[in-house]
């Protein structure tokens, strides 16, 4: 399914986050955005995902949702968003009891993305018995048990240390590469919205505006060799280069705030 943003404008009270955005993300496509501090980047996120509904615009789906399509779309969150006293299928198999799904039915989702996240074997333990890459891979696991026609993912390895964020890109590649479910992935880290993503929108410092598409030409599945190294290398610094005046901007902005 595609995903159509047109002119989007998004206003807080007297405040004006993001400024008419066109954007389009294709089917099975991943979309990354990134920005400096503030830009708007999880409003546009939930915007596009219709959490919220814009101040001027529209947002707009297109196709045929997948088989076995639960919901259109399903969220992934920085903070893992996992009830504590429910086990690891607990938690997967809530966002499935509203959808008139048998007991049985809601077991046998749960177990397949389970499994196809590699924690069949953490069924029954507790969100606190887990690593917080563990947790992470529950809350992937609790999104994909609905199998979304768009996935929307906030920040979603900031939480993490920089060897489970690797270790969990791989497996969000080795997902996506099964599913080819479209998404749209919101990160602060240039590297890591290079090893997700095909095409980074850069949104400029507040309030938030498209300043440029960059398409990451690098196969997927050649992203991790040290052969894509310089040519990896090469467009984190034409990203850095789009956002680094207006990020630094954007800390003092900060500072002066907090002062």
């Amino acid at each position: 399914m595609r995903l159509i943003v047109d002119h989007v404008t998004h206003h807080y009270g007297d405040m004006l986050a993001v400024e008419d955005i066109v954007l389009g993300v294709a089917e099975g496509e991943t979309l990354a955005l990134i920005g400096p501090s503030g830009c708007g980047k999880s409003t546009l996120l939930q915007i596009m995902g219709g959490l919220i509904s814009p101040t001027g615009g529209s947002v707009a789906t297109v196709g045929t949702t997948p088989p076995g399509c639960l919901n259109l779309s399903a969220y992934v969150f920085q903070d893992f968003a996992l009830l504590p006293w429910r086990s690891v299928r607990g938690n997967v198999e809530l966002v499935l009891e509203q959808h008139g799904l048998s007991r049985p039915e809601r077991r046998a989702r749960a177990d397949e993305v389970l499994a196809l996240c590699s924690l069949s074997d953490f069924a029954d333990a507790f969100p606190k018995q887990l690593s917080g890459g563990m947790r992470q891979r529950v809350g992937i696991s609790r999104a994909l048990a609905v199998n979304p026609a768009i996935l929307f993912l906030d920040e979603p390895m900031s939480a993490l240390d920089a060897q489970t964020v690797d270790l969990l890109i791989e497996d969000l590649l080795a997902i996506w590469q099964r599913r080819r479910t479209t998404a749209v992935y919101v990160t602060h880290n240039l590297t890591e919205a290079l090893r997700v993503a095909d095409r980074v929108a850069v949104l400029s410092r507040r309030p938030g505006r498209l300043k440029a598409l960059v398409t990451v030409d690098v196969p997927r599945g050649e992203r991790g060799t040290p052969a894509a190294g310089p040519r990896l290398a090469a467009l984190r610094e034409e990203l850095w280069q789009l956002i680094r005046d207006e990020a630094r901007a954007a800390d003092r902005e900060v500072d002066d705030a907090a002062a």
